[in-house]
């Protein structure tokens, strides 16, 4: 089966720095780096990673030509990535020593992809297929819409958190992936807690203590490995990737989640975001 991915492209630039800045403060940075990132494109390269076919819809500028690229290199299908007269999204990521980091993003081509572009690739997807999506691009709603009609399973990282956004498109979801934060605020503006929603299953992720599962058969939590974080950019999407790419392969939930689990914890450990995803043989090869 495929993955259709309606999802950011980024440029991330990623200032190493003693601390997170607080207001009004310069800070002097150690390094930085530039790479491939956005919450798409996270999310795509990570489940061709963990050995899914991947088919990312989005768009980039005239800057971001590499970042397409580099993404077709790491396994991605990018027939469906336009090229737009806008700048590539870009992301700038500050990172401390103990992995904790402050991101600001500037959408550009990520709110410019071409509506006609979601209904072309789409109309090559097949029923039992995956949509996922997130909050980082226009057309959402309406590419839901589109693949719930088409018969694809529907997965929405609700990320960056707008509680419209997510109410607009809940009803017709499969799996939603949130973190805690997003949990209280979606149930802030629905009344709904994580187990009252209306979607099959609900993954809440805790950061360094695991995951929280929804599911037909209760709650479920599933700990965290332990490892020395040293950047927590991308680990979130790395799950999120891996799980999507487990289910698609036949994974119970459970053997999806603690292959993400997995992931991720080695993903904290790299510093970067896509290009230092972990494969399937890092997740499977790896001592804890």
């Amino acid at each position: 089966m495929t993955i259709w991915n309606l999802g950011s492209i980024n440029i991330d630039l990623v200032y190493d720095v003693p601390h997170l800045p607080g207001a009004g403060e310069t800070l002097a940075a150690g390094s930085m780096t530039r790479g491939l990132g956005g919450k798409g494109a996270n999310m795509s390269v990570a489940a061709a990673r963990a050995a899914g076919r991947v088919a990312h819809i989005g768009a980039v500028g005239a800057d971001g030509r590499w970042a397409a690229e580099l993404m077709l290199e790491y396994g991605v299908d990018t027939r469906f990535i336009a090229r737009v007269d806008a700048p590539t999204g870009h992301a700038v990521i500050a990172v401390e020593p103990s992995g904790e980091n402050l991101i600001m993003i500037l959408g550009g081509a990520n709110r410019a992809v071409p509506e006609d572009l979601i209904g072309r690739a789409l109309s090559e997807a097949s029923a039992g297929d995956i949509f996922l999506t997130q909050n980082e691009t226009n057309g959402q709603a309406r590419a839901v819409r589109m693949a719930r009609d088409l018969g694809l399973k529907v997965t929405y990282a609700a990320a960056p958190f707008d509680a419209l956004a997510v109410q607009e498109v809940l009803p017709m979801l499969d799996l939603l992936v949130l973190n805690e934060v997003e949990a209280s605020q979606l149930e802030a503006a629905t009344g709904l807690d994580p187990k009252t929603l209306p979607v099959a299953d609900v993954i809440v992720t805790l950061g360094a203590r695991g995951c929280r599962w929804y599911g037909a058969d209760g709650v479920r939590d599933y700990p965290a490995l332990p490892v020395a974080p040293v950047d927590t950019t991308g680990a979130g999407d790395t799950f999120t990737g891996y799980v999507v790419a487990g289910l698609d392969q036949g994974l119970p939930m459970p053997q999806a989640i603690a292959q993400a689990l997995r992931a991720a914890a080695i993903m904290v450990t790299r510093h970067g975001t896509a290009d230092v995803i972990p494969d399937l043989k890092d997740v499977q090869d790896a001592r804890f």
